[in-house]
């Protein structure tokens, strides 16, 4: 990171490692002589990645699927879950569009009642959300914390409680995995998809879907022929004579997008990976936390007010000013900021911090003094 550079929006885009972008470069050195390209591309990188992805909150490879962004994931899941006409799916209010948009397009075509949980008056989101899910509840789409702010929600609570009703659990966790601690074995969702561009410190447009194991024989949105189980005696490419395999690759396989082998992506989302898991998880949320604290600390006084701290993600946080403020809107805080070579973002009405380890000391200086300057 450049040392005139204050980072703090990696819940936009996160940057990328060294190692990663190395790797990148070798892959697309890879693809310019395609004649050397053989197997470990084709077959072993992506097991490798799916395996990766998994040890971050324990789940087996067999349960992951190569996706291109949460839309695909969520469309996937959209799908394949079942909801009547009676029945309800429950959302958050202002939620992230890629995990609202379908479930609308699915009440247009299916009748089913959307519910919009609102935040109300303070930061617990769990309490709301489980309240509204009762008998009449098919899917519950949630986050894990809001894209906002990092308030969090209680997937352990929300998923027992879906449970005791027979309603499907739909996690984004784009804003969480890899940066927040979530272990699948304790919420047990039914589908679960990241995009990788944000803190999973990985290229734009891959992502990965948790798919569960009841929930694996549905049908993909494409058809792609690797995604097929390939038998023996099948096509014989030279010739032309084609097989048309009928069975699909065993687990959640299946759902993998078409040309999920990327000669460039691949290896990134690796080198990436296997950083997360040399720092651990836990470990960047509590360096993390330790940052975002301190923030929230040091700019008090300047009006700004963060969620309460037993709804705080740890590693994203968003700071709102208080109410009856004289001082100005905050739409044009975040230029004013770039200007002065510190980025975040504003999200609502919250400036949102989403820091990564980059962040030294004189970065939190500078941010603290240009909000100053700015506010």
């Amino acid at each position: 990171m450049p040392d005139d550079i204050a980072y703090f929006n990696c819940a936009a885009f996160s940057p990328i490692l060294k190692i990663s972008r190395d790797a990148g470069m070798s892959g697309a050195a890879r693809k310019a002589q395609p004649w050397n390209l053989g197997s470990t591309e084709f077959q072993e990188e992506p097991d490798r990645a799916r395996a990766l992805f998994g040890e971050l909150f324990g789940a087996p490879p067999q349960n992951i699927a190569i996706v291109p962004a949460t839309s695909y994931g969520i469309a996937t899941t959209a799908a394949n879950l079942p909801v009547k006409p009676s029945q309800r799916i429950i959302l958050l209010g202002d939620q992230y569009p890629n995990n609202v948009l379908p479930w609308i397009e699915k009440r247009d075509r299916e009748g089913a009642e959307l519910v919009f949980v609102t935040r109300g008056g303070g930061d617990d989101l769990t309490s709301g959300v489980l309240r509204a899910i009762d008998e009449r509840t098919a899917i519950a789409a949630l986050p894990h914390c809001f894209w906002t702010d990092g308030t969090l929600i209680d997937l352990a609570a929300v998923g027992r409680r879906c449970r005791e009703v027979g309603a499907a659990l739909v996690v984004d966790a784009t804003q969480s995995v890899g940066a927040l601690p979530l272990d699948v074995a304790e919420v047990q969702p039914d589908f679960l998809v990241v995009s990788g561009y944000k803190w999973l410190l990985c290229p734009y447009t891959i992502g990965f879907l948790y798919v569960a194991p009841h929930r694996q024989g549905g049908m993909p949105l494409e058809n792609a022929w690797s995604d097929r189980v390939q038998t023996e005696g099948g096509s014989d490419w030279q010739n032309g004579h084609m097989h048309y395999p009928e069975g699909w690759q065993p687990g959640a396989g299946r759902f993998n997008m078409g040309e999920s082998t990327n000669f460039m992506a691949m290896p990134m989302a690796i080198t990436a990976f296997e950083q997360l898991h040399a720092w651990t998880v836990s470990e960047i949320n509590v360096s993390l936390r330790r940052i975002t604290e301190t923030i929230i600390e040091r700019t008090s006084n300047l009006g700004l007010i963060a969620p309460a701290k037993e709804y705080r993600a740890g590693h994203l946080t968003g700071l709102r000013l208080a109410a009856g403020s004289a001082r100005d809107g905050i739409e044009d805080i975040q230029q004013k900021l770039a200007e002065k070579h510190v980025y975040l973002s504003v999200r609502g009405d919250a400036l949102r911090i989403a820091p990564h380890l980059h962040v030294s000391d004189t970065d939190i200086d500078r941010l603290v003094s240009a909000l100053a300057d700015t506010l």
